[in-house]
């Protein structure tokens, strides 16, 4: 079988960044550059790409939380990172009281998983926790590329629309933050996509039992395993878990 998904490691550094600016996307996602000379050598291959956030709590040691690099720039020795507004843990509660100035310490990514661009079309489902590394691939494909996004969202206002060389076709659900971890709105709307003719590649971000039913729904369909990465970025009811392999 061919290599679809090539992994590469990255040096292992930490670096020391102050917050250059903070702004509110959506009323659910907040966006913040961070910036610092130690990003002179930062790398991220891969979309879905983490970081580990050391968040300083005032306890003996920083709280780690998984983020997306969601935008890089090297030269100007600048990085963003969204952050969807839900239950206040730590991550989420620093980046509401963030300002200009504040300092941060992140680590990673560890390493690169890249998809060969092999696929004429593109699948994306997430919900609000997935949503930077979807928007990053969107953003990143070439022209005469397919690709469908299916969002969750709480409300309207929390979509979001990305620029694209490729054609987008893109699909929203709206339900409250509280039903985040229900299987049915993300899945009924699921159902209801037809996949484009050609060779196809669907990732998948969401509560863990929510990705691996989608997983199983398109396996169903017919579509190959090998053609599908699927991801828990969270565990309901367990904080700061995920099954990011869902094996």
């Amino acid at each position: 079988m061919e290599q679809i998904i090539t992994r590469h490691r990255h040096e292992l550094k930490r670096r020391q960044l102050t917050v250059a600016g903070v702004a509110t996307l959506t009323p659910h996602m907040i966006r913040i550059t961070l910036s610092g000379e130690d990003l002179a050598d930062f790398t991220s291959l891969a979309p879905d790409d983490h970081l580990k956030l050391m968040i300083d709590t005032g306890a003996e040691k920083p709280e780690m939380r998984d983020y997306t690099p969601r935008a890089y720039d090297n030269a100007a020795r600048t990085l963003v990172v969204d952050f969807a507004v839900h239950e206040a843990g730590p991550a989420t509660a620093w980046a509401l009281g963030a300002k200009a100035g504040d300092s941060l310490t992140i680590g990673g990514p560890r390493g690169s998983a890249v998809v060969a661009p092999v696929f004429d079309w593109w699948l994306f489902i997430t919900d609000e926790t997935g949503l930077p590394a979807m928007g990053r691939w969107v953003e990143e494909l070439p022209a005469g590329q397919t690709v469908i996004t299916l969002g969750a969202v709480p409300e309207a206002a929390d979509e979001q629309v990305w620029t694209s060389a490729a054609t987008q076709q893109a699909h929203w659900v709206h339900r409250p933050v509280e039903q985040a971890a229900e299987i049915a709105p993300l899945l009924d709307a699921a159902k209801g996509i037809a996949l484009p003719e050609g060779r196809g590649f669907i990732w998948i971000a969401a509560e863990a039992k929510v990705a691996r039913a989608l997983r199983d729904h398109f396996e169903e369909r017919g579509h190959p395993r090998h053609q599908m990465k699927a991801a828990g970025y969270w565990i309901d009811g367990q904080a700061d878990a995920s099954d990011k392999s869902l094996d």
